[in-house]
C-alpha cells in the first residue's frame, strides 16, 4: 500500500474511527485501526467489538494512489502522528517485515503492523428495509432521553434507549426504574415488521458525535443483534442489548387528579436554589406543597438550614397536594422540554409525577416520588 494524502483530510477521518477503539480493551488487535487503500479511495476501519465504524476517502479526496493494498496499525500511535503533523501532504507507504513509513517533508515516522487477516471480519452490508431518520431529530430523542437510562450493569437492558416501531411511530423510552423519558415521532414512511430492540446509551451518544445537525437523514439498518447506521460517509455499527425491556405501557396514567402549569423558567430556578441545600446522600430531596395556586418548593437540611420558593402556578384541574422528590431527576427532566410552559401532572403523594409541555404529548417525563416518612 502506498498513497499521498492531506493531513487535515486525513485527520478528519482518523477523529472518526478513533472513536470505535475502547482503552479499556486489553485485546491488541482491536486497539488498531484497519487502512483498506483501492483504487476507489481509502476505507478506515476500527471496531471494540460492541461497536465499529468504518470510513470513506474518495480517491478525489486524495493525492496520489500509487499502491493499493491493506494494513493494519496501531489506532493511538497512527492518530497522535497524524495529529502532530502540520497540514501537509503525508506520504504512507506499507514497506517490507509488517512496517509502514509515514513522510512529510520535514518528518519521518516507522511503525510496526499487524496482519490485517487477523482483524476480526465485520458485516457492514444493508438490510433490506432501512429506517431514514433526520439526524436533528434523532440527536433530540438522544438527549431527551439518555439520561433516564441506568448507569447500574447489574441491569443491563435499563442501559439502553428501548426502540419500538409500529406503522410510521418510532417510541424510544429510558428508565432507571425511578425515572422515566418517553419521546414518541412519526416516520416519514411506514414499517413493514414492527422494531422492538435495545440499543446501548453509551453508543447512541458516540453516534451523536460522529455528525453535525443539519437537514440530512440518517439510515438505521436494524437486524436481530446489532444496528447499523449509515450517513455520508460513514457507518457505525453497535450491538443491540439481549432481553426484554419493561412494559412502561402502564406506568403513565391517562387521568390525573392535579394539573399544573407553570412557567418552566420559574419553575426550573426555584428547583435550582432549593436543591442548594440537599445532598447527594439523602437523593437531593426536595418538597412540593401546592395550595390552590401557589406552590412552595423547600429543602430542610437540620445541619444547614431550610430554603423556601413560592411560585404563582395556574392550577387547571384538582387538589392540594405535598410531595417530596429528587431535585435532580426533576431538573434533568425539565431541561429536556423545549417549551415555555410546563404541564405538571399529580395522582396523589405517592403515585409518579409526570411532566409534559402543555401542546404536546410527544415528550413525556416521569419520576417516582419519594417517601420522607
Amino acid at each position: 500500500m502506498k498513497l499521498e494524502i492531506k493531513q487535515n483530510i486525513l485527520m478528519e477521518h482518523l477523529n472518526y474511527v478513533i472513536k470505535g477503539i475502547s482503552n479499556k480493551n486489553i485485546i491488541p488487535i482491536l486497539n488498531c485501526i484497519k487502512f483498506e487503500l483501492t483504487n476507489e479511495g481509502l476505507y478506515l476501519l476500527s471496531t471494540d467489538n460492541e461497536i465499529a465504524i468504518k470510513t470513506f476517502i474518495k480517491k478525489d479526496d486524495i493525492e496520489n494512489i500509487d499502491r493499493c493494498g491493506d494494513i493494519l496499525v496501531s489506532g493511538k500511535f497512527i492518530y497522535d502522528i497524524v495529529r502532530k503533523l502540520p497540514n501537509s501532504t503525508i506520504n504512507i507507504e506499507e514497506v517490507v517485515d509488517n512496517k509502514i513509513i509515514i513522510t512529510t517533508s520535514t518528518s519521518e515516522f516507522t511503525l510496526n503492523c499487524n496482519n490485517p487477516s487477523d482483524f476480526p471480519n465485520i458485516d457492514l452490508e444493508d438490510s433490506k428495509n432501512p429506517i431514514e431518520i433526520n439526524k436533528t431529530v434523532l440527536s433530540n430523542i438522544i438527549k431527551q432521553t439518555s439520561f433516564a437510562t441506568s448507569t447500574q450493569e447489574s441491569r443491563p437492558v435499563l442501559t439502553g434507549i428501548n426502540f419500538k416501531i409500529n406503522d410510521n411511530y418510532l417510541e424510544c423510552t429510558a428508565t432507571d426504574s425511578y425515572r422515566l423519558s418517553k419521546k414518541v415521532i412519526e416516520l416519514n414512511s411506514k414499517v413493514d415488521e414492527e422494531v422492538n430492540i435495545i440499543i446501548p446509551t453509551k453508543n447512541l451518544i458516540e453516534l451523536t458525535k460522529l455528525y453535525s445537525n443539519d437537514d440530512d437523514n440518517i439510515l438505521m439498518h436494524i437486524f436481530t443483534n446489532k444496528v447499523i447506521f449509515k450517513f455520508n460517509n460513514i457507518i457505525m455499527m453497535t450491538k443491540l442489548i439481549n432481553g426484554n425491556f419493561p412494559d412502561t405501557s402502564k406506568l403513565i396514567p391517562t387521568e390525573f387528579e392535579t394539573k399544573v402549569v407553570a412557567n418552566i423558567n420559574e419553575y426550573y430556578n426555584a428547583i435550582d436554589r432549593a436543591s442548594l441545600l440537599t445532598s447527594e446522600e439523602e437523593k437531593n430531596i426536595i418538597n412540593l406543597e401546592l395550595k390552590g395556586e401557589n406552590m412552595k418548593i423547600s429543602s430542610n437540611i437540620p445541619e444547614i438550614g431550610n430554603v423556601e420558593e413560592h411560585l404563582n402556578v395556574k392550577n387547571e384541574k384538582g387538589n392540594n397536594i405535598n410531595i417530596a422528590f429528587s431535585s435532580k431527576y426533576m431538573m434533568d427532566a425539565i431541561k429536556s422540554l423545549e417549551s415555555d410552559e410546563i404541564e405538571i401532572l399529580f395522582n396523589g403523594e405517592i403515585k409518579p409525577i409526570i411532566l409534559k409541555n402543555p401542546n404536546s404529548d410527544d415528550l413525556i417525563q416521569l419520576i417516582v416520588p419519594i417517601r420522607t416518612y
